[in-house]
């Protein structure tokens, strides 16, 4: 089932009229956001190796400044001071939790316009968490840049713009799974 309704997504990645029932999208869905994840973990713990390898080699020219503890699974780097040496950058983590979601979303919104098309209802339902997504992961590395109480203002906008966020996506995973439309609609005859 998964299979088949992976090919059929795949293969109707482009198109955005018709519909497709519950049955054939969730599938899909549940593959794409499955494989997602994966992906996202290993460009996320690719980018965090990195930068934990930039904060042990500054632990180790500045011990003055730095206690590493280890224990039984178990690792910590303290860093204190002024760290002119030391740039974290989040771009990179920005970027792939960026070019990751991108791919979900470009691989989700053919079948997702179609699934809404089947209760009957227009695509463009799908694009509304969407501009909260693109705020939310177009800030971040501004956000992990200040890093400071002078960062208090964008943290709790950001905070709000992820609630907004989250609440808009449940509301379209609410519409997804409601029930077609028995006989045409608008947007077609009935998925087969």
């Amino acid at each position: 089932m998964i299979c088949q309704s992976s090919r059929h997504g795949l293969s109707g990645l482009t198109r955005f009229s018709g519909r497709d029932g519950r049955g054939r999208f969730w599938p899909y869905a549940l593959a794409v956001v499955g494989v997602t994840f994966v992906v996202l973990s290993v460009g996320m713990a690719a980018t965090m190796s990195a930068m934990l390898v930039d904060m042990q080699a500054f632990a180790v020219a500045h011990p003055d400044q730095a206690v590493i503890t280890t224990g039984p699974g178990s690792y910590s780097i303290q860093i204190e001071g002024d760290t002119p040496g030391l740039a974290l950058n989040f771009t990179p983590m920005a970027a792939a939790m960026g070019a990751g979601v991108s791919l979900a979303v470009l691989l989700l919104a053919a079948a997702t316009t179609r699934r809404l098309h089947d209760s009957g209802r227009r695509g463009y339902w799908g694009l509304l968490p969407l501009p909260f997504l693109i705020v939310g992961i177009s800030a971040f590395p501004r956000l992990m840049a200040e890093g400071d109480a002078a960062s208090t203002g964008l943290f709790l906008a950001l905070f709000v713009n992820n609630l907004i966020y989250l609440g808009t996506l449940v509301l379209l995973v609410v519409l997804l799974t409601q029930r077609s439309n028995t006989g045409g609609n608008r947007f077609g005859p009935p998925a087969s």
